[in-house]
Protein backbone atom coordinates (compact mmCIF):
# COMPACT_ATOMS: atom_id res chain seq x y z
CA UNK A 1 0.00 0.00 0.00
CA UNK A 2 1.36 3.25 -1.04
CA UNK A 3 0.28 6.50 0.48
CA UNK A 4 0.88 9.86 -1.16
CA UNK A 5 0.79 13.05 0.74
CA UNK A 6 0.81 16.28 -1.22
CA UNK A 7 1.75 19.19 1.04
CA UNK A 8 1.44 22.85 0.17
CA UNK A 9 2.93 25.88 2.75
CA UNK A 10 0.62 28.74 2.56
CA UNK A 11 0.76 32.34 3.54
CA UNK A 12 -2.19 34.12 2.70
CA UNK A 13 -2.69 31.86 -0.39
CA UNK A 14 -6.72 32.58 -0.53
CA UNK A 15 -7.15 33.68 -3.77
CA UNK A 16 -5.22 30.80 -5.32
CA UNK A 17 -5.40 27.90 -2.64
CA UNK A 18 -8.50 26.42 -4.26
CA UNK A 19 -7.17 26.31 -7.99
CA UNK A 20 -4.06 24.70 -6.02
CA UNK A 21 -6.04 22.13 -4.71
CA UNK A 22 -8.53 21.35 -7.17
CA UNK A 23 -5.26 20.79 -10.03
CA UNK A 24 -4.34 17.73 -7.84
CA UNK A 25 -5.08 14.65 -9.30
CA UNK A 26 -6.90 12.22 -7.07
CA UNK A 27 -6.12 9.10 -7.95
CA UNK A 28 -2.54 8.16 -9.59
CA UNK A 29 -1.60 4.84 -10.97
CA UNK A 30 0.54 3.17 -8.32
CA UNK A 31 -0.32 5.15 -5.42
CA UNK A 32 -3.10 3.56 -2.91
CA UNK A 33 -3.98 6.79 -0.73
CA UNK A 34 -3.62 10.32 -1.91
CA UNK A 35 -3.49 12.87 0.95
CA UNK A 36 -4.01 16.43 0.95
CA UNK A 37 -2.33 18.72 3.58
CA UNK A 38 -1.94 22.12 3.96
CA UNK A 39 0.57 23.87 6.35
CA UNK A 40 -0.87 27.86 7.32
CA UNK A 41 1.75 29.94 7.79
CA UNK A 42 0.51 32.85 10.22
CA UNK A 43 -2.22 33.84 7.53
CA UNK A 44 -4.30 36.53 8.32
CA UNK A 45 -6.75 35.90 5.35
CA UNK A 46 -9.33 32.82 4.54
CA UNK A 47 -6.91 30.62 3.78
CA UNK A 48 -7.33 27.87 6.60
CA UNK A 49 -11.43 28.46 5.75
CA UNK A 50 -10.34 27.93 1.70
CA UNK A 51 -8.40 24.92 2.72
CA UNK A 52 -10.89 23.56 4.68
CA UNK A 53 -14.12 24.15 1.89
CA UNK A 54 -11.74 22.42 -1.00
CA UNK A 55 -10.69 18.70 0.30
CA UNK A 56 -7.73 19.59 2.47
CA UNK A 57 -7.14 16.15 4.27
CA UNK A 58 -5.03 17.97 6.94
CA UNK A 59 -4.30 21.73 8.10
CA UNK A 60 -1.21 22.13 10.34
CA UNK A 61 -1.54 25.86 11.17
CA UNK A 62 1.80 28.17 12.45
CA UNK A 63 0.61 30.43 15.65
CA UNK A 64 2.50 33.03 13.44
CA UNK A 65 4.55 33.85 10.43
CA UNK A 66 7.43 31.25 10.62
CA UNK A 67 8.58 31.76 7.39
CA UNK A 68 8.61 29.04 4.35
CA UNK A 69 11.69 27.05 5.46
CA UNK A 70 10.15 26.15 8.54
CA UNK A 71 6.95 25.59 7.45
CA UNK A 72 8.20 23.02 4.87
CA UNK A 73 9.79 20.87 7.48
CA UNK A 74 6.57 20.64 9.57
CA UNK A 75 4.81 19.76 6.88
CA UNK A 76 7.25 17.01 6.46
CA UNK A 77 7.11 15.67 10.19
CA UNK A 78 3.68 15.82 9.75
CA UNK A 79 3.07 13.89 6.63
CA UNK A 80 6.01 11.23 7.91
CA UNK A 81 3.41 11.00 11.37
CA UNK A 82 0.41 10.59 9.16
CA UNK A 83 2.47 7.32 7.48
CA UNK A 84 3.27 9.03 3.94
CA UNK A 85 5.32 6.81 2.05
CA UNK A 86 5.73 9.30 -1.07
CA UNK A 87 5.59 13.51 -0.22
CA UNK A 88 5.05 16.13 -2.50
CA UNK A 89 5.45 19.92 -1.89
CA UNK A 90 4.01 22.17 -4.14
CA UNK A 91 3.44 26.39 -3.66
CA UNK A 92 0.06 27.38 -3.09
CA UNK A 93 -0.06 30.36 -5.71
CA UNK A 94 -0.42 27.64 -8.11
CA UNK A 95 2.61 28.01 -10.21
CA UNK A 96 3.19 24.44 -10.58
CA UNK A 97 0.58 21.70 -12.67
CA UNK A 98 -0.76 19.34 -10.74
CA UNK A 99 -1.74 17.18 -12.88
CA UNK A 100 2.10 16.48 -13.53
CA UNK A 101 2.33 15.40 -9.96
CA UNK A 102 2.04 10.98 -11.83
CA UNK A 103 5.25 12.10 -13.62
CA UNK A 104 7.16 13.71 -10.77
CA UNK A 105 6.77 10.92 -8.67
CA UNK A 106 6.99 8.24 -11.74
CA UNK A 107 10.80 7.39 -11.11
CA UNK A 108 10.34 7.27 -6.89
CA UNK A 109 7.99 4.63 -7.61
CA UNK A 110 10.00 3.09 -9.78
CA UNK A 111 12.52 2.92 -7.19
CA UNK A 112 14.93 4.82 -9.55
CA UNK A 113 14.97 7.87 -7.16
CA UNK A 114 14.76 9.15 -3.97
CA UNK A 115 13.61 12.61 -4.51
CA UNK A 116 12.34 14.23 -7.85
CA UNK A 117 12.66 18.17 -8.12
CA UNK A 118 10.61 19.62 -10.90
CA UNK A 119 12.38 21.43 -13.91
CA UNK A 120 10.62 24.45 -14.89
CA UNK A 121 13.15 24.70 -17.77
CA UNK A 122 13.96 28.53 -16.60
CA UNK A 123 15.51 29.36 -19.65
CA UNK A 124 12.50 28.65 -21.63
CA UNK A 125 10.15 30.74 -19.66
CA UNK A 126 8.62 33.52 -21.30
CA UNK A 127 7.92 35.95 -18.73
CA UNK A 128 11.26 35.32 -16.41
CA UNK A 129 14.03 38.31 -17.78
CA UNK A 130 17.09 37.08 -19.91
CA UNK A 131 18.94 37.91 -16.14
CA UNK A 132 16.58 35.68 -14.00
CA UNK A 133 17.18 32.94 -16.48
CA UNK A 134 20.87 33.15 -16.50
CA UNK A 135 21.45 33.47 -12.75
CA UNK A 136 18.97 30.55 -12.51
CA UNK A 137 20.87 28.33 -14.86
CA UNK A 138 23.77 29.43 -12.98
CA UNK A 139 22.95 29.25 -9.20
CA UNK A 140 21.06 25.49 -10.60
CA UNK A 141 24.70 24.83 -11.72
CA UNK A 142 26.48 25.58 -8.30
CA UNK A 143 23.98 23.86 -6.22
CA UNK A 144 24.05 20.41 -7.84
CA UNK A 145 27.96 20.73 -7.91
CA UNK A 146 27.75 21.11 -3.92
CA UNK A 147 25.22 18.01 -3.62
CA UNK A 148 27.26 16.15 -6.61
CA UNK A 149 24.17 15.60 -8.25
CA UNK A 150 22.73 17.03 -11.88
CA UNK A 151 19.82 19.26 -10.91
CA UNK A 152 18.35 21.26 -13.67
CA UNK A 153 16.37 23.99 -11.48
CA UNK A 154 17.68 23.98 -8.13
CA UNK A 155 14.78 26.33 -6.11
CA UNK A 156 12.05 25.09 -7.63
CA UNK A 157 9.48 23.89 -4.63
CA UNK A 158 8.01 21.30 -6.60
CA UNK A 159 9.34 18.25 -5.76
CA UNK A 160 8.79 14.94 -4.13
CA UNK A 161 10.65 12.82 -1.53
CA UNK A 162 10.73 9.03 -0.46
CA UNK A 163 10.05 8.21 3.11
CA UNK A 164 13.71 7.70 3.80
CA UNK A 165 14.66 10.70 2.20
CA UNK A 166 12.37 13.15 3.93
CA UNK A 167 13.13 11.63 7.48
CA UNK A 168 17.17 12.23 6.81
CA UNK A 169 16.13 16.09 5.76
CA UNK A 170 16.52 18.95 8.79
CA UNK A 171 16.24 22.17 7.69
CA UNK A 172 17.91 24.81 9.66
CA UNK A 173 17.54 27.77 7.24
CA UNK A 174 15.21 30.45 8.20
CA UNK A 175 14.82 31.61 4.19
CA UNK A 176 13.92 28.76 1.92
CA UNK A 177 14.41 24.91 2.36
CA UNK A 178 14.98 24.67 -1.57
CA UNK A 179 19.14 24.31 -1.39
CA UNK A 180 19.34 23.49 1.71
CA UNK A 181 17.71 20.35 1.31
CA UNK A 182 19.36 19.50 -2.02
CA UNK A 183 23.13 19.96 -0.40
CA UNK A 184 22.36 17.94 2.62
CA UNK A 185 20.43 14.57 0.76
CA UNK A 186 23.44 15.08 -2.05
CA UNK A 187 25.96 14.20 1.11
CA UNK A 188 23.35 11.61 2.23
CA UNK A 189 23.80 10.07 -0.92
CA UNK A 190 20.49 10.24 -1.83
CA UNK A 191 19.54 9.66 -5.41
CA UNK A 192 18.56 13.28 -6.65
CA UNK A 193 16.65 13.96 -10.49
CA UNK A 194 15.62 16.25 -12.79
CA UNK A 195 12.00 16.19 -14.05
CA UNK A 196 10.79 18.27 -16.67
CA UNK A 197 7.30 20.14 -15.47
CA UNK A 198 4.79 22.58 -16.59
CA UNK A 199 3.70 25.88 -14.92
CA UNK A 200 1.60 28.57 -14.76
CA UNK A 201 2.40 32.26 -14.81
CA UNK A 202 1.93 34.04 -11.18
CA UNK A 203 0.89 37.10 -11.70
CA UNK A 204 1.87 38.49 -8.13
CA UNK A 205 5.81 38.69 -6.64
CA UNK A 206 7.58 36.22 -4.57
CA UNK A 207 6.86 37.05 -0.99
CA UNK A 208 10.03 35.31 -0.49
CA UNK A 209 12.75 37.92 -1.00
CA UNK A 210 12.62 41.54 -2.14
CA UNK A 211 14.63 41.91 -5.01
CA UNK A 212 17.33 39.36 -7.07
CA UNK A 213 19.61 41.33 -5.14
CA UNK A 214 18.75 39.93 -1.54
CA UNK A 215 17.61 36.53 -3.36
CA UNK A 216 21.19 36.27 -4.33
CA UNK A 217 22.44 36.97 -0.66
CA UNK A 218 20.09 35.11 1.19
CA UNK A 219 20.45 31.90 -1.25
CA UNK A 220 24.36 32.56 -1.16
CA UNK A 221 24.41 32.14 2.99
CA UNK A 222 22.55 29.38 2.95
CA UNK A 223 24.26 27.64 0.50
CA UNK A 224 27.64 28.33 1.90
CA UNK A 225 26.06 27.44 5.34
CA UNK A 226 24.85 24.21 4.47
CA UNK A 227 28.37 23.03 2.33
CA UNK A 228 29.92 24.16 5.29
CA UNK A 229 28.29 22.09 7.76
CA UNK A 230 29.12 19.32 5.87
CA UNK A 231 32.60 19.62 4.52
CA UNK A 232 34.12 22.07 6.56
CA UNK A 233 37.86 20.83 5.69
CA UNK A 234 37.33 21.62 2.27
CA UNK A 235 36.22 25.39 3.14
CA UNK A 236 38.59 25.88 6.01
CA UNK A 237 41.89 23.89 5.11
CA UNK A 238 42.10 25.43 1.54
CA UNK A 239 40.97 29.15 2.67
CA UNK A 240 44.18 28.23 5.66
CA UNK A 241 46.69 27.15 2.73
CA UNK A 242 46.18 29.93 0.92
CA UNK A 243 46.50 32.52 2.89
CA UNK A 244 49.77 30.47 4.07
CA UNK A 245 50.98 30.37 0.48
CA UNK A 246 50.14 34.36 0.17
CA UNK A 247 52.07 35.04 3.42
CA UNK A 248 55.25 32.89 2.05
CA UNK A 249 55.63 35.27 -0.79
CA UNK A 250 56.59 37.86 0.82
CA UNK A 251 58.82 36.38 3.08
CA UNK A 252 60.49 34.77 0.26
CA UNK A 253 61.08 38.32 -0.87
CA UNK A 254 62.66 39.48 2.45
CA UNK A 255 65.02 36.44 2.71
CA UNK A 256 66.30 37.13 -0.95
CA UNK A 257 66.74 40.93 -0.34
CA UNK A 258 68.40 39.78 3.20
CA UNK A 259 70.57 37.33 1.71
CA UNK A 260 71.85 40.44 -1.10
CA UNK A 261 72.89 42.92 2.41
CA UNK A 262 69.71 44.70 1.84
CA UNK A 263 66.94 43.23 4.53
CA UNK A 264 66.73 46.09 6.68
CA UNK A 265 64.39 48.09 4.14
CA UNK A 266 62.00 44.77 3.59
CA UNK A 267 61.36 44.74 7.17
CA UNK A 268 57.41 45.39 6.42
CA UNK A 269 57.60 42.47 3.96
CA UNK A 270 58.39 40.42 6.67
CA UNK A 271 55.54 41.17 9.25
CA UNK A 272 53.18 41.02 6.36
CA UNK A 273 54.03 37.28 5.42
CA UNK A 274 54.49 36.00 9.12
CA UNK A 275 50.91 38.11 9.66
CA UNK A 276 49.58 36.26 6.87
CA UNK A 277 51.14 32.89 6.92
CA UNK A 278 50.00 33.30 10.83
CA UNK A 279 46.06 33.74 10.41
CA UNK A 280 46.45 30.64 7.26
CA UNK A 281 47.96 28.76 9.92
CA UNK A 282 44.75 29.07 12.90
CA UNK A 283 42.53 28.46 9.41
CA UNK A 284 44.30 24.74 9.10
CA UNK A 285 43.44 24.45 12.51
CA UNK A 286 40.19 25.37 12.52
CA UNK A 287 39.61 23.29 9.43
CA UNK A 288 40.57 19.87 11.37
CA UNK A 289 38.24 20.78 14.61
CA UNK A 290 35.32 21.97 12.37
CA UNK A 291 35.88 18.85 10.76
CA UNK A 292 35.44 16.61 13.28
CA UNK A 293 32.10 18.77 14.29
CA UNK A 294 30.74 17.71 10.93
CA UNK A 295 31.52 14.38 11.84
CA UNK A 296 29.97 14.77 15.47
CA UNK A 297 26.80 16.33 13.08
CA UNK A 298 26.41 13.23 10.83
CA UNK A 299 26.22 11.55 13.91
CA UNK A 300 23.71 13.46 15.59
CA UNK A 301 21.42 13.18 12.07
CA UNK A 302 21.80 9.34 12.24
CA UNK A 303 20.34 9.37 15.54
CA UNK A 304 17.96 11.80 14.94
CA UNK A 305 16.38 9.87 11.79
CA UNK A 306 16.33 6.78 14.37
CA UNK A 307 14.08 8.88 16.64
CA UNK A 308 11.92 9.65 14.04
CA UNK A 309 11.17 6.47 12.99
CA UNK A 310 10.19 5.41 16.73
CA UNK A 311 8.01 8.13 17.17
CA UNK A 312 6.42 7.98 13.82
CA UNK A 313 5.80 4.31 14.57
CA UNK A 314 4.33 4.84 17.74
CA UNK A 315 2.21 8.09 15.83
CA UNK A 316 1.06 5.15 13.56
CA UNK A 317 0.57 2.22 15.65
CA UNK A 318 -0.47 3.09 18.68
CA UNK A 319 -2.31 6.83 18.60
CA UNK A 320 -6.00 4.98 18.75
CA UNK A 321 -5.00 2.58 21.90
CA UNK A 322 -3.33 6.16 23.38
CA UNK A 323 -5.91 8.13 22.75
CA UNK A 324 -7.95 5.89 25.28
CA UNK A 325 -5.92 4.72 27.97
CA UNK A 326 -2.78 6.33 29.58
CA UNK A 327 -0.59 3.95 27.60
CA UNK A 328 3.45 4.29 28.11
CA UNK A 329 3.96 4.60 24.35
CA UNK A 330 2.19 7.89 25.21
CA UNK A 331 4.54 8.98 27.15
CA UNK A 332 7.03 7.41 25.43
CA UNK A 333 6.34 9.50 22.25
CA UNK A 334 6.17 12.77 24.41
CA UNK A 335 9.74 12.09 25.33
CA UNK A 336 11.22 11.45 22.28
CA UNK A 337 9.37 14.53 20.63
CA UNK A 338 12.01 16.65 23.16
CA UNK A 339 14.87 14.27 22.40
CA UNK A 340 14.11 15.01 18.98
CA UNK A 341 14.05 18.64 20.02
CA UNK A 342 17.43 18.41 22.19
CA UNK A 343 19.00 16.27 18.98
CA UNK A 344 17.79 19.06 16.12
CA UNK A 345 19.17 21.70 17.98
CA UNK A 346 22.83 20.24 18.60
CA UNK A 347 22.63 19.16 14.87
CA UNK A 348 21.53 22.91 13.58
CA UNK A 349 24.17 24.49 15.44
CA UNK A 350 27.07 22.02 14.73
CA UNK A 351 28.16 24.26 11.39
CA UNK A 352 31.53 24.62 12.17
CA UNK A 353 33.74 28.02 12.74
CA UNK A 354 32.58 30.54 9.72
Amino acid sequence: MTKLIVQIPCFNEEATLAETIADIPRQIEGVDTLEILVIDDGSTDRTIEIARANGADHIVANAKNLGLAQSFQKGLDACLSRGADIIVNTDGDNQYCGADIPKLIAPLIAGKADIAVGDRRPGEIAHFSPLKRALQKLGSRAVGGLAGADVADAVSGFRAFTREAAMGITVRSAFSYTTETLIQAGHNRRIIVSVPIRTNKVERPSRLFRSIPHFLSRTGQTMLRAYAMYQPLKIFLGLGVLLMAAGLLPIVRFLVHYAAGDGAGMIQSLILGGVLFLIGGICAMFALIADLIAYNRQLLELTLERVRKIEYAIDQNDRAFAKKKRFPAERLRDELSQLKVRIGGHAGGQAGPR
